[in-house]
């Protein structure tokens, strides 16, 4: 299990009783970095996958397999390759994963129509069922997410995300997440 240091937590206690001498820096290190937003996306992050990680352990997956189960199912007849650059993992660990989702019927691999040693990929029914299920998880925390904020924060936050982004990748990843292309304004 991971250790969490909370800077609130430590605050409450005095600086002597962690042996800290008079030169040392503060516990929680320089404040012009921004570890709120860095904590806050860690915990975001944890949060936006855990709803689907109750229902991937019930068939043995883990992110891994969430992720090459969701750019199959919005882009079916993927090749590998193409999923291995989405994906930015080893053929290996693809390869891997893969195979568990194809024993387990949720993925199948289909011939190129032109070339027979292309791999296209789809969901099948079961594969398509549980995509949808997990999507429906993590629409339903974005929503729960948005309630309250101001219109147009849905844009704000597409920015917000798109500019985390390196700069050279943005079009390539307009494409695939089939966003409106002004966010590269």
């Amino acid at each position: 299990m991971t250790d969490v240091n909370f800077k609130s937590t430590l605050s409450s206690v005095s600086r002597e009783e962690h042996g800290a001498k008079s030169g040392d820096r503060d516990q929680g290190g320089d404040e012009s970095l921004p570890y709120d937003l860095i904590e806050l996306l860690f915990f975001a992050y944890r949060e936006f996958t855990g709803d689907p990680d109750d229902v991937l352990a019930k068939f043995e997956f883990g992110r891994a397999h969430h992720r090459v189960l969701h750019f199959v199912e919005r882009n079916p007849g993927i090749m590998v390759t193409d999923l291995l650059g989405i994906l930015k993992i080893t053929k290996q660990s693809l390869g891997r994963v893969l195979k568990q989702l194809v024993d387990a019927g949720i993925i199948e691999q289909r011939e190129g129509h032109h070339d027979r040693r292309q791999r296209l990929l789809f969901t099948t029914d079961q594969g398509h069922a549980l995509a949808v299920e997990l999507t429906r998880l993590q629409q339903q925390r974005l929503e729960r997410a948005l309630i309250g904020l101001p219109d147009g924060s849905n844009e704000v936050i597409r920015k917000f995300l798109l500019q985390m982004i390196d700069p050279e990748a943005r079009a390539d990843i307009l494409k695939l997440v089939r966003t409106p292309h002004d966010l590269l304004d």
